[in-house]
């Protein structure tokens, strides 16, 4: 277990497309989850802000995502198997570029389908922020980032900026 460098915007791995994984038991496997968590954790402390991360950002080319909000929960080959029609308009953030912030249209819900760090099958139907985040760290999986779903050429904002205009 081990807290990895975050790859930053501009690193052309974060481009890439994830692999499969076909043995989640697979001492690289279960590694990876391990970094994630404790990469997060060491994310969460340091900024206070982040609910998931994925793979493919800490330089592991995995379908694998690692999210913490009550609990963790790891999602392996994780994929969008229905989505709602209505669609909302948030700012998103990414540890990838922290102190940017992307306005962004998302799915309102979405369903997902993906196997647990045990290797079972799961579901997960998902609305707002947390379909939101699962859109965007599946995004990831297919080397697809937030700045890439900007709504226009306004859609920038440093975070300072963000915080001291948009924020609630």
């Amino acid at each position: 277990m081990a807290v990895r460098d975050i790859l930053q915007l501009g690193n052309p791995y974060l481009r890439e497309r994830s692999v499969s994984i076909t043995n989640v038991d697979a001492p690289e496997v279960q590694r990876a989850i391990n970094d994630l968590g404790d990469t997060l954790v060491d994310f969460q402390e340091r900024n206070g802000f982040g609910r998931a991360i994925s793979a493919v950002q800490i330089g592991i080319p995995y379908r694998l995502i690692y999210m913490r909000i009550d609990k963790p929960v790891v999602l392996v080959n994780p994929v969008i198997t229905d989505f709602s029609d209505e669609k909302m308009i948030l700012w998103d953030d990414c540890f990838s570029f922290p102190n940017l912030m992307v306005k962004v249209e998302r799915h309102l819900n979405i369903d997902v389908r993906y196997t647990d760090e045990s290797g079972n099958d799961s579901n997960l139907k998902a609305e707002g922020s947390l379909s939101e985040l699962l859109q965007h760290e599946i995004d990831h999986l297919d080397g697809v980032l937030a700045v890439d779903r900007a709504i226009d050429k306004d859609s920038y904002c440093l975070r300072s900026e963000w915080k001291r205009r948009y924020r609630n």
